[in-house]
């Protein structure tokens, strides 16, 4: 019912999502990778719609990351094919990688440890098909993943190659450089991006001389691949997968400009409160999140066009603004005036939403609906 409607006109609190912008970031990235020699391996957990994964592999439905084996689920329904769950092998739940390994042309898994490797192998799949392994490393992030300096990395690697090659097939070698959301600024970025090529790429040669075959490095983070360094060439794919919405964090960090990022949350205001000097809102966190109150000056989100303002409150379901400085002009921001956030995290707000508003010049061209759950 909202498919034509303006902005303005939707009820509040709603997640927006200009698709001019969308689009632009996802060709942008395709061109960088294209420019490098790199396959593009899009993370979809920022969207998780089937809508976005088309518009960031370019219409293919081929090759996209995943975090939850409900988006894994959720894609291959929508008729995506070699889907990586970028996540440390859900042991508690092999029998739906497995199912999933079965359907698919190319389902494939992380690991880093030895056990995760030993319930693969206790659960062989059938047909001829073989778990399509990618060993995770820690190039600095400290998630998961094993260090590569460690002395029980390459025989991890090599164990994956060769205990069971009519099992386990070892794809290559995975790093998320999620240390890039530290930094301040593009050549900061780009050391950490840079740094973490170069173990990813030791850690390949020291696999190869020792005769042990790794046909892929991935590393990837929307920070270092929004400003890739040369050195990044010499991977095979990357796998960024804010950078299709981008947020206040990234334009803060360097990696975009404002007019990059495609997501608001709109937002009424319901009250005046002079003696507190305050406008109440109609987004609370359950439509924002908390990520960012404690990570930057500008709190959860700004408000577009009106610097002056600032969030101070948050709580379930409303919202507290107040200014900068000096008083409120409440004749200008009278009950009913509809204002537009930049949040601080694209992904965790958009994790708060069932419905995004897709539009075009402020008109609604597309209801995308997001897969929830793990």
């Amino acid at each position: 019912m909202w498919l034509g409607a303006r902005l303005a006109a939707l009820p509040t609190p709603a997640l927006a999502i200009d698709r001019a912008v969308a689009r632009r970031n996802a060709e942008r990235m395709q061109e960088r990778c294209r420019a490098l020699g790199l396959r593009l391996r899009p993370h979809v957990k920022t969207h998780k719609t089937l809508e976005g994964g088309a518009l960031a592999t370019g219409g293919t439905r081929r090759g996209i990351a995943v975090s939850t084996l409900a988006e894994a689920r959720f894609f291959a329904d929508g008729g995506f094919d070699d889907i990586l769950l970028a996540y440390p092998l859900p042991t508690g739940r092999l029998e739906e990688c497995a199912q999933l390994a079965q359907r698919l042309e190319a389902f494939q898994v992380l690991l880093d440890s030895p056990g995760a490797l030993q319930c693969l192998r206790q659960r062989p799949l059938a047909g001829g098909k073989r778990w399509l392994v990618w060993l995770k490393l820690d190039c600095g992030n400290g998630r998961a993943g094993v260090r590569p300096t460690d002395p029980g990395a390459l025989p991890l690697a090599r164990a994956i190659a060769e205990e069971a090659p009519e099992e386990v097939t070892l794809v290559g070698v995975y790093a998320h450089c999620g240390n890039t959301y530290g930094c301040s600024g593009v050549p900061a970025i780009q050391d950490i991006a840079r740094a973490t090529t170069a173990a990813v790429l030791d850690f390949v040669a020291a696999l190869r001389q020792a005769g042990v075959p790794c046909p892929q490095a991935s590393i990837g983070s929307t920070p270092s691949c929004s400003h890739p360094v040369p050195e990044m060439s010499e991977l095979t794919e990357v796998h960024p997968g804010n950078y299709i919405f981008y947020d206040l964090q990234q334009t803060l960090l360097g990696s975009c400009q404002p007019q990059d990022v495609a997501i608001r949350v709109l937002t009424r205001v319901i009250g005046h409160y002079p003696h507190r000097n305050q406008l109440l809102l109609d987004c609370g966190w359950t439509a924002l999140s908390l990520h960012g109150w404690a990570q930057s000056p500008a709190g959860c989100a700004t408000v577009e066009g009106h610097p002056q303002l600032r969030l101070v409150g948050l709580t379930q379901e409303h919202g507290l603004l107040e200014p900068v400085g000096g008083q409120v002009d409440f004749g200008r921001f009278p009950v009913g005036t509809v204002l537009a956030l930049v949040p601080f995290h694209a992904c965790a707000t958009a994790a708060m939403h069932p419905v995004y508003y897709v539009h075009e010049e402020g008109e609604v061209v597309a209801l995308w609906h997001p897969v929830r759950g793990w």
